[in-house]
């Protein structure tokens, strides 16, 4: 179901989640670019707009965007937050990049030592530097999975909701529970458990129903995936949100809750980091949706049509099936009855908690109609196959 909302910034300035790691005590002075990472990917032109800065974050996968200038030295940098922000402003994605950019970012000297640049890092808590020469032009960009000698393990949960019956990919699903559908020679959330894992995220809950046997019998204790996993069985269909109430112990960090049928290349430290941000109880993710009305709409006031749009294309931000729930929300969920996200989302607004909502731009894709499954196998190779 398309639920859409609508969506409010916290007023709130940055805060970035707690890193529980120490950088290394030493470290040799840098050489190179750092791991043969191509920062270049990241680099928009001045003229560029919010869509060219998108398409570069995504490509360099390192959550910022350079501008520069035609003599190559640095005029700003965006980030991820600062399009996800944009976009619930309601700026278009033909907005010029530079209405949204940081002019005076964070860099170093191209001679720091990648000691110094790591220990900058943590203390300040960012991801990434610009390097400079002395003309201020960019040589490089310290990217923090790329320097850190330490992997950092997330101590928060992953919920997957994996026991719905999938009645839309019948006869697909008739003797197999929709998760279980291969997508690029793998199942679904075979491929969603691994991007959660190479993001450092380890520890996960699969609510099973529907055929959850075999899900089980695949996965096991999660170890050979780099995981672990225990198992949420519902007795009935408890809903996209009933089987939380499952939980043998209360979680102690916000918890990332999402439909075992989605197959994204969201950052998911970038989603954790926005809800601890905005220090808010939840976090929605959200999809933009566009739609084109088949006919010509007619604006009319006081019995006067005033103009006509033919065939207009509407966008709306959609529930994208991806949710941060802090553990104060745990215990709201209805141990007794069927219980949804909607609903649980819906009692936080009545009750006037700080509900958030995170935009995203990175690949989506909701695999739930046979089209839909045709398209993400499509896409599977482009999008996911050097990761996976």
């Amino acid at each position: 179901m398309l639920w859409s909302v609508k969506a409010h910034l916290s007023p709130q300035g940055p805060r970035w989640c707690q890193m529980s790691m120490q950088a290394p005590a030493s470290a040799a002075p840098r050489q190179g670019s750092f791991d043969q990472m191509n920062w270049k990917d990241a680099v928009v032109a001045v003229d560029a707009n919010i869509r060219d800065a998108m398409a570069a974050i995504d490509k360099a996968s390192i959550q910022m965007c350079l501008i520069l200038n035609n003599d190559q030295t640095l005029f700003g940098a965006v980030t991820d937050g600062d399009i996800r922000r944009a976009i619930l402003r309601g700026a278009s994605l033909d907005t010029p990049a530079v209405q949204i950019v940081s002019k005076a970012p964070y860099t170093e000297p191209a001679t720091t030592s990648r000691e110094t640049l790591e220990r900058h890092m943590w203390t300040r808590k960012i991801r990434q530097i610009p390097l400079l020469d002395e003309s201020n032009r960019v040589v490089d960009v310290a990217y923090i999975d790329n320097l850190s000698s330490i992997s950092e393990r997330r101590p928060n949960d992953v919920i997957l909701m994996a026991g719905g019956m999938g009645k839309r990919l019948r006869p697909l699903t008739e003797d197999l529970p929709k998760p279980m559908l291969k997508v690029g020679e793998k199942p679904i959330l075979e491929t969603i458990i691994s991007r959660f894992v190479d993001q450092g995220f380890q520890s996960f809950k699969i609510s099973l129903n529907y055929h959850g046997d075999m899900i089980r019998d695949y996965f096991g204790d999660g170890k050979k995936f780099d995981a672990e996993i225990e198992y949420l069985e519902e007795t009935t269909a408890f809903g996209t949100a009933g089987a939380i109430s499952l939980l043998k112990e209360p979680p102690t960090s916000p918890v990332i809750v999402m439909n075992g049928d989605v197959l994204t290349q969201v950052d998911f430290h970038s989603l954790l980091a926005y809800h601890e941000e905005h220090d808010t109880v939840a976090t929605m993710a959200l999809r933009e949706f566009g739609m084109q009305v088949p006919f010509g709409v007619v604006d009319v006031e006081n019995h006067r049509v005033t103009a006509i749009h033919e065939k207009p294309n509407k966008q709306f931000l959609v529930n994208a099936g991806i949710y941060v729930l802090s553990p104060e929300v745990i215990g709201l969920v209805p141990t007794d009855r069927r219980s949804d996200m909607t609903d649980l989302f819906q009692t936080l607004i009545d009750t006037g908690q700080n509900v958030t909502a995170f935009p995203i731009h990175e690949y989506w894709m909701d695999v739930g109609r046979k089209n839909d499954l045709e398209q993400a196998t499509e896409d599977y190779d482009a999008i996911f196959g050097l990761r996976s």
